[in-house]
């Protein structure tokens, strides 16, 4: 597995767009940049970056923007600016051979799944799950600052939150805060294993195209066994079971050591004998998996790394992810 090199003080962060663009946030936006700069960064913006669409721009133009990062050597990490429904569009036009050429971190959440999870399955190079381009709007707020450690090597382990807020919390600026509580069938449960994941309704759309390359990658790490992660944000439970068989059926529970299910964020459930923790367990079996973790679109989340070995604990609901780079 490849790890780029960490950010240092005075590195330049470049953010792009290929999804959504952040012309609904651009306070928030600004907001962000204000706290990479006051860390020591740079930052720097491709043209699309502040367009006010759910496509950023054209497909092409996309994956041009992508890649003049990538190529500019000048440029230490790249984020995504937002999430979206269309990134899925621009991948048949990602130069995967100029990535392999200059691995330097890649992140986002969400749709930037579809990138990410590719990066770190073709190329063996390894990527961060978290945070977008838009999501750095306080200095002291904890999970960004998890995130940004991360890009700089220093913390490379997570405990779980003690309250959490819902997707529909976040954007209506609720206040209400719930207990956070991991979901396990044992009292106590701790896995070890290569980790692998990221959005569902992302991942699922790969199966069978040229972009996946799981197979391959569960050989090479076969003798790690596997950590899967999923993000839920509005698939259904019953598409969740079937989805789950999907990847079953695909093969992608060989070598499997254990499944990480993050708290869904707009559920729906058509029949309480088959909500998501049952889907979980129907499927899965005896493949030990946690669910309700601090992971994806619910808030606060953890940061994740496509690639790395991850060493998880959960004890009475509560939990920790301890990452090791090799």
């Amino acid at each position: 597995m490849i790890y780029p090199e960490f950010l240092k003080k005075g590195d330049t962060i470049g953010i792009c767009a290929p999804s959504a663009g952040v012309g609904k946030k651009l306070d928030e936006f600004e907001l962000s940049n204000e706290v990479l700069t006051s860390r020591g960064y740079h930052v720097k913006e491709t043209a699309s970056v502040r367009v006010n669409n759910e496509r950023s721009a054209s497909a092409k133009k996309r994956a041009k923007e992508l890649d003049e990062l990538v190529c500019d050597k000048n440029v230490d990490a790249i984020l995504c600016a937002a999430g979206g429904d269309f990134m899925l569009e621009m991948m048949p036009y990602v130069d995967f051979d100029h990535i392999k050429e200059n691995p330097k971190w890649m992140a986002g959440m969400s749709d930037p799944t579809n990138l990410l999870f590719t990066v770190t399955t073709k190329l063996d190079i390894a990527t961060l799950y978290g945070s977008n381009g838009a999501d750095f709007t306080y200095k002291k707020d904890r999970p960004q600052q998890t995130f940004l450690t991360y890009l700089e090597g220093n913390v490379r382990s997570q405990r779980s939150y003690n309250r959490y807020q819902t997707f529909l919390d976040m954007i209506t600026e609720n206040k209400v805060y719930h207990p956070v509580k991991w979901l396990c069938k044992s009292e106590e449960l701790e896995l070890k294993g290569r980790l692998i994941g990221g959005c569902v309704e992302c991942i699922e759309k790969l199966i069978g195209t040229e972009l996946d390359h799981t197979k391959e990658f569960l050989e090479r790490y076969k003798d790690d066994g596997i950590i899967w992660y999923f993000d839920v944000f509005n698939m259904s439970s019953y598409n969740f079971y079937l989805t789950l068989l999907q990847f079953q059926n695909a093969g992608w529970f060989k070598y499997c050591k254990g499944v990480l299910i993050g708290r869904v964020a707009f559920p729906s459930v058509e029949d309480k004998k088959l909500d998501y923790i049952k889907a979980a367990d129907k499927v899965l079996k005896k493949i030990p998996h946690i669910c309700e973790m601090d992971i994806g679109h619910t808030y606060p989340f953890m940061t994740l790394i496509n690639g790395a070995l991850i060493d998880v604990r959960c004890k009475e609901g509560k939990g920790s992810i301890a990452f090791i780079l090799k």
